[in-house]
């Protein structure tokens, strides 16, 4: 089995990557960072997301994964973009509300924040930049979800803002309410993954 590494503790994400990358590689494996013991190498610091942009820290954070683990690595960085914050909280997402990182808290700030926005300026949409990083170059993908905030959590699936935001896509429902399938033909990563599963799988194929 062909490993690649996901510069990423988040379950979640690790499963939503290879079950996408596996369409075009069925072989592949993704290792996250609390697999790393497990393959006999030892765990890193992180690097502090410090770049301005979705991109700049998706590269930091494939570059540090290939230089400690040695292994091809993908690495995101994804956040929601709402409207009436002129695109905020963006590459805060993840901390928008302090440390430590808190779903549930970052949620309760954003409706806290747009408590008293017309349903009519509530636009968002997730955005999100992967970088593949490996010993002969680098790749960098985008994707985008466009969608709108709702005034309070639905749904029991995904992660992160999910439970506030309904998809144009798939009007009716959170993303974090969608099945499994249905979130990953029109989620931001799963098209974003779906344009870099072929480079990743022609990579890791060898010449």
């Amino acid at each position: 089995m062909t490993q690649v590494f996901l510069a990423s503790r988040n379950a979640k994400k690790i499963a939503e990557m290879e079950r996408i990358l596996r369409e075009h590689a069925p072989e592949l494996e993704v290792l996250g960072l609390d697999d790393l013991a497990g393959l006999g190498l030892a765990s890193y610091d992180e690097p502090v997301e410090d770049a301005p942009s979705f991109e700049g820290n998706a590269l930091l954070k494939a570059r540090a994964g290939l230089q400690a683990t040695g292994l091809p690595t993908v690495a995101d960085d994804s956040g929601l973009c709402v409207d009436a914050l002129n695109g905020m909280p963006g590459v805060l997402s993840a901390r928008w509300s302090g440390p430590p990182k808190s779903d549930a808290r970052n949620n309760e700030l954003l409706l806290a924040q747009l408590a008293d926005v017309p349903d009519d300026r509530r636009g968002a949409h997730f955005t999100c930049a992967i970088a593949f990083v490996h010993d002969a170059g680098e790749v960098v993908v985008h994707g985008r979800m466009d969608g709108h905030v709702l005034r309070e959590v639905r749904g029991a699936g995904g992660f992160g803002y999910d439970v506030l935001f309904v998809a144009d896509d798939r009007p009716g429902l959170t993303t974090a309410e969608l099945s499994r399938e249905d979130k990953d033909a029109i989620s931001h990563r799963g098209r974003a993954l779906r344009e870099l599963a072929p480079v990743v799988a022609a990579v890791l194929s060898g010449p």
